[in-house]
């Protein structure tokens, strides 16, 4: 029978392999949607590779198929901005200041997912759970964000977070390289403001 320091020598090797796991795959992901949204979600497994400095058998080790990659880092981008909304609030005076900050990454994240959106099409099954994924975890966010703002007089009481997040989403299609999302995401919460006296 072990004695309680073997077992604990024996767990911490493991732990760590644990968190070099989960830190090598957030690199993967974060490479994976910055080469989607400059090459598309057809780029080579080895741009992907070279972008997160990891040879080809790495990914294929975490991602089977590209199916899985692309999933993963839908997920991934999801979660990212999923927690940045409760963290931007926390480290703002300014509520508006946060949901400003928050709608910039949820552009971001909306560059990628256009792209990612036309990869799972094929599957039109996983592509509606991923789409409910989206849903349930970025709308109370954006609403945790519309709230705050609202209770210290920032913006007018009334927008919906998912008509918020919509409109956001809809300023953010076209591949335009004259037309910039962002100058008109600006003018539109700039809109839900209220007037200072």
């Amino acid at each position: 029978m072990p004695t309680t320091g073997q077992s604990e020598s024996e767990e911490k090797p493991t732990r760590g392999k644990r968190a070099d796991a989960v830190r090598n795959q957030r690199v993967l992901l974060a490479a994976a949607a910055e080469v989607f949204v400059t090459s598309g979600v057809d780029a080579p497994i080895r741009e992907i590779a070279c972008q997160a400095g990891v040879g080809v058998g790495t990914i294929y080790r975490h991602f089977p198929t590209r199916a899985d990659l692309v999933v993963a880092v839908y997920r991934h981008q999801v979660e990212a901005c999923a927690e940045a909304g409760p963290t931007l609030l926390a480290g703002t005076d300014s509520p508006f200041a946060a949901l400003r900050q928050w709608a910039d990454l949820f552009v971001d994240f909306l560059v990628t997912k256009h792209g990612l959106a036309g990869a799972l099409q094929s599957d039109s099954s996983g592509f509606e759970a991923l789409h409910a994924y989206f849903l349930d975890r970025l709308v109370p966010v954006c609403a945790q964000l519309l709230d705050a703002a609202v209770a210290v007089d920032e913006i007018t009481p009334g927008t919906q977070p998912y008509e918020l997040m919509r409109a956001i989403g809809n300023l953010c299609i076209g591949h335009d390289p004259h037309y910039d999302p962002r100058r008109m995401v600006e003018l539109l919460l700039r809109g839900l403001r209220n007037p200072r006296p």
